[in-house]
């Protein structure tokens, strides 16, 4: 049985791409949200290099309507390649080469209708079998010393189960997470004895909220198979990973690093200040342009 392996190892990943992206119009009319690029880079391609630094081998993408974009940009593009390496740019080339996942690593598969990350996530039931996965919100992008799934990939080793990352939240924004309802935490681990999402602040339970990385056990699929319509009419994935508390470990986890909400335009802004001030090829630059605008 699934449960009873020596150690717990997640090799494939479950990056839900189908929404609409209606917060960043009109910018996200013609391009897809998780292609708004943070510095240089778009946001979901910090979400695979996460990933790829965690150990995942197999990337799976539920896309929708106007995605296209997405598996462009993984795929190699002969023409542009050969024409940096005709001007002597190798080191933009090998940025472009870094980008494209190797053949038979990726697939894709169409969430038909947005109907929640539940959904979302039981359209790549077939693509994730009968193992551990891990699901990537691009939308929650993490700037740390080591990539948050790589943390989580290590401590789930050892237990299994399910894992969500989780953050303190302030207590007016309660309503906008899945919040955990919380027992036993030695600091970084800790027991989920429920979740509700997105409560009122009266109803809260604490304000350990889930952001947008999961590993997951195949049993949610037992739930999700049911396709019950939860908070706002979506299915919602907290919802599976409620139902499998006390049939497996489940756990929140304290990552660390600093989490940055790129479905939000201020979020999505603080995220290109911080990750260019990161980098000392612009850090110094960026503080100047700062200066000027008397920040």
């Amino acid at each position: 049985m699934w449960g009873q392996m020596a150690s717990f190892t997640v090799k494939k990943a479950v990056f839900p791409v189908g929404g609409l992206g209606t917060r960043f119009l009109p910018a996200t009319k013609a391009m897809p949200k998780e292609m708004l690029p943070v510095v240089d880079k778009p946001l979901i391609q910090y979400a695979v290099e996460e990933a790829r630094a965690a150990g995942i081998e197999q990337f799976i993408f539920v896309t929708g309507r106007g995605k296209t974009a997405i598996e462009d940009h993984f795929d190699r593009s002969a023409e542009l390649q050969s024409t940096l390496l005709a001007r002597g740019k190798q080191d933009l080339w090998r940025e472009i080469e870094i980008i494209t996942l190797d053949a038979g690593s990726i697939s894709y598969t169409r969430q038909p209708e947005p109907l929640g990350l539940g959904h979302a996530v039981w359209c790549a039931r077939s693509m994730v079998g009968d193992e551990p996965f891990a699901v990537l919100l691009a939308d929650d992008l993490i700037l740390g010393e080591e990539p948050c799934l790589k943390q989580m990939v290590d401590a789930y080793r050892d237990i299994g189960g399910i894992m969500t990352a989780v953050m303190d939240v302030p207590q007016e924004h309660v309503s906008r997470y899945g919040i955990l309802d919380a027992g036993r935490d030695d600091g970084r681990l800790i027991d989920i004895k429920g979740l509700v999402e997105k409560p009122s602040i009266n109803r809260a339970p604490s304000r350990l909220a889930v952001i947008g990385r999961y590993i997951l056990h195949p049993r949610v699929f037992d739930h999700l198979d049911r396709q019950q319509r939860g908070t706002g009419g979506e299915i919602q994935i907290t919802d599976a990973i409620a139902k499998q508390i006390g049939r497996v470990p489940v756990n929140g986890f304290r990552f660390a690093g600093r989490r940055f909400d790129c479905g939000d335009k201020v979020g999505f802004l603080e995220a290109n200040l911080a990750f260019a001030l990161s980098r000392p090829d612009m850090a110094d630059d960026v503080r100047r342009v700062l200066q000027r605008l008397n920040c």
